[in-house]
């Protein structure tokens, strides 16, 4: 009998959705011995960018001591469960995992806890487990009420507010700033690299109201000469804590320059004894890996780019870097969005890029979630030159990209699961 999985019996729960609160969370974790105070956090909240602000924020402090365990828990995974929870940079190990898991089973399965709930107690312990001293956490859904926000970080940061999710956090601006907001802790200081004045006078207003000193990013820091290439981006940045330098990232496009210029800044609101130097910021910069965030990969010739946008602004961010690169053509978009998703503002900005489309099914998205690509090609305007393929099975539209762009490029993108779908079916690590 083949050993368990870990995290396949999470899916499996009837358990699921989202359901506002903080108590199933902190019920399970005092059961097990409180573990999130067993070790000291950075917490980071935004509709976009978070994942690249913890990665970047967490390279740095491992580059920083290399003795010092780091944690970093993320969501959701391309191809793996154990993606969500790394430990000194590597994704966390099988045994510790499985573990964790059968000790909160039983908490887990009594309180009802969702799959997030469940995930985020799982991820605090094994951290505890593993001796991490300082973990970045990013936030799952909203903060004020998001099962990682039991957390009493040292720094907090919220990227920016965006329209996403408005199911659950409201349709406007100020609500969805108001949750993201959540995060903030009396003492804790702040950043954020929200620049719109609606979302950023919420964001003032609670951070006065608990007593959280919050700094905006474009008054502490001023970023220029950016340039993108498919090495990476590079940028000046002048900071009133780090003076100026020239940063390098392997991550891709000009909204990386500001997701690394705030994760500079949130490195440099770390206390004194955690906060590492401008040549360990730079060195954990520079070799950083965030999978699927733009992700370039060359076979046999051929140029894939794998990126996980699945809201406008996303797809907005994307945009602007495919306009910077020079691709080999033809470039080919292989797009699977999700249906609650409005891809009817997301599609044209990426078709109008690319010489041929091929729109699908990302064989993971849940049934109640599969968009209907025959639909959503019904709107899409034609120009000379352009094709496009609507194909629902999956792994006969990745054999089809391929025909299509032997020599070219191949842009994945429009979700998680589409990038993470695409990228397991052809070979590549995530891990």
């Amino acid at each position: 009998m083949s050993a368990p999985e870990p995290g396949a019996w999470l899916f499996d729960r009837p358990a699921g959705g989202i359901r506002w609160g903080l108590e199933r969370t902190e019920a399970m974790l005092a059961g097990a011995g409180n573990p999130h105070r067993r070790f000291r956090a950075v917490h980071v909240a935004g509709t976009n960018g978070k994942g690249s602000v913890s990665a970047l924020c967490e390279s740095a402090l491992r580059a920083a001591d290399p003795a010092r365990r780091t944690g970093l828990y993320t969501s959701p995974h391309l191809v793996s469960f154990a993606e969500r929870i790394r430990i000194a940079g590597r994704s966390v190990d099988r045994d510790l995992l499985l573990a964790c898991e059968a000790r909160l089973r039983p908490a887990i399965e009594g309180s009802g806890a969702t799959f997030f709930e469940a995930t985020t107690a799982i991820a605090f312990l094994c951290f505890a487990e593993a001796g991490v001293d300082l973990a970045v956490v990013e936030v799952g859904l909203g903060g004020r009420l998001d099962s990682t926000n039991v957390i009493l970080p040292l720094v907090s940061a919220v990227t920016n507010v965006a329209r996403d999710h408005v199911e659950y956090l409201g349709d406007s601006l100020a609500s969805i700033a108001r949750e993201k907001a959540g995060i903030l802790k009396p003492g804790v200081p702040a950043i954020t690299g929200e620049r719109g004045p609606e979302a950023l006078a919420v964001l003032g207003s609670v951070a006065a109201g608990v007593g959280a000193p919050l700094a905006e990013l474009d008054r502490i820091c001023r970023i220029s000469d950016v340039s993108v290439a498919l090495e990476g981006t590079r940028f000046r940045l002048d900071s009133e804590r780090w003076g100026t330098q020239e940063v390098a990232i392997p991550l891709i496009g000009r909204h990386q320059a500001r997701n690394a210029a705030l994760a500079a800044e949130v490195l440099g609101a770390l206390p004194d004894t955690d906060r590492p130097t401008w040549d360990a910021v730079d060195a954990g910069f520079r070799s950083v890996r965030w999978p699927g965030r733009l992700q370039v990969e060359v076979r046999r010739g051929q140029t894939w780019i794998f990126d996980v946008a699945h809201n406008p602004a996303g797809v907005a961010a994307l945009a602007e870097t495919l306009d910077a690169l020079n691709l080999p053509r033809p470039v080919v978009l292989l797009v699977a969005i999700l249906a609650d998703k409005v891809w009817s503002e997301m599609l044209p900005s990426l078709v109008e890029r690319v010489d041929a489309a091929v729109l699908t099914v990302a064989p993971t998205a849940p049934p109640e979630r599969r968009w209907d690509p025959e639909a959503a090609a019904h709107g899409l305007a034609f120009r000379p030159g352009f094709t496009l393929h609507v194909i629902p099975d999956f792994d006969a539209a990745l054999a089809r990209v391929e025909t299509l762009a032997p020599y070219g490029t191949v842009l994945v993108t429009g979700s998680v699961h589409t990038v993470g779908d695409a990228m397991s079916a052809l070979g590549f690590a995530t891990g």
